[in-house]
């Protein structure tokens, strides 16, 4: 199909919800286009492994975003590998999505940009992005074989990417900000038998320094109110933080409105305020944020999209 094509579905996202809501939207027999930047799997690409998706107990994060695609595509959903700039409501019902010179139009719109690593807010650590401060283990965990790392957050998220690091890293601390774990009891139990890593509770960054790489940590005990500052050979440790996720909304903010964290609001049928836009995902507002929260949404916008464009 050309750019002049007026697809039935576009889906923004070729993550868990994206290609969900793909194969339910082409199984109801509408043209649908998924539209990716990247790889297949959105976020969870960058997983090194995913123990909670139901039927399937151990896979790898970029292997199961393959195995969405590879479903949504035999269902005859089309993949298109572009970056949508901007997304426009126009005057017959109908959306335009702009690609740089080229443009997508469809009837309706299933937005699914899910959410992106949220800084940990220390001095310092915008500076030493890329330098010595990191948002994926999988990404950047080679480039710390047989050094020192610690891990920022006290979630499922951070739990998990100890656990991979650990296999790499000569150590692991974990910098956690309350004086417990929020993650899973199993994740964490995990955690404590690997004999390189350690915990500090109680604990924050409050700021980093150093050259053309890190040399110096300073910390925060949040018990006391104190802090206190860790030099080390520069280049010799990483920080990994791991501090939640912030929804990504650009594209769709001048069309729906926005709970307290920053996420899409919508209706159970992951429909905005906007007729014919449905958002899922990641980037909704919502209480949890997993693989297969994702999935659902997306099946349940596919549906809710179709009912619409039977109306």
């Amino acid at each position: 199909m050309d750019n002049t094509t007026l697809y039935d579905v576009a889906i923004i996202g070729g993550g868990p919800a994206g290609y969900t809501a793909g194969m339910y939207a082409s199984r109801a027999s509408l043209t649908t286009v998924v539209i990716e930047q990247g790889m297949p799997g959105g976020q969870i690409a960058t997983s090194d492994m995913v123990e909670n998706y139901p039927g399937i107990p151990v896979i790898s994060g970029a292997e199961l975003g393959q195995k969405f695609q590879e479903h949504a595509e035999s269902a005859g959903v089309a993949t298109r590998y572009e970056m949508v700039e901007k997304l426009d409501k126009l005057d017959d019902g109908s959306f335009a999505l702009h690609c740089g010179a080229k443009q997508i139009l469809a009837r309706t719109v299933i937005v699914t940009t899910g959410a992106v690593p949220r800084p940990a807010g220390f001095e310092g650590e915008e500076t030493y992005r890329g330098r010595g401060v990191s948002y994926c283990a999988t990404c950047d965990g080679m480039f710390y074989r047989g050094k020192d790392v610690f891990v920022v957050g006290g979630g499922n998220s951070a739990v998990e990417e100890g656990l991979y690091l650990a296999k790499i890293a000569n150590s692991v601390t974990m910098v956690v900000r309350r004086d417990e774990f929020r993650a899973e009891r199993g994740l964490v139990a995990r955690l404590a038998s690997q004999d390189n890593v350690s915990i500090r509770f109680n604990t924050s960054i409050a700021a980093v320094d150093g050259d053309a790489l890190l040399s110096s940590i300073t910390f925060r005990d949040n018990a006391i109110d104190e802090r206190y500052t860790e030099s080390y050979p520069m280049g010799s440790f990483g920080i990994f933080v791991f501090a939640g996720n912030n929804p990504v909304v650009h594209l769709v903010e001048p069309y729906v409105d926005l709970g307290p964290d920053g996420g899409v609001l919508t209706d159970e049928l992951m429909a905005t305020r906007t007729p014919g836009l449905f958002c899922a995902g990641d980037m909704r507002s919502k209480p949890l944020r997993q693989i297969i929260t994702a999935a659902a949404d997306g099946a349940i916008a596919a549906h809710a999209a179709n009912a619409y464009l039977q109306y």
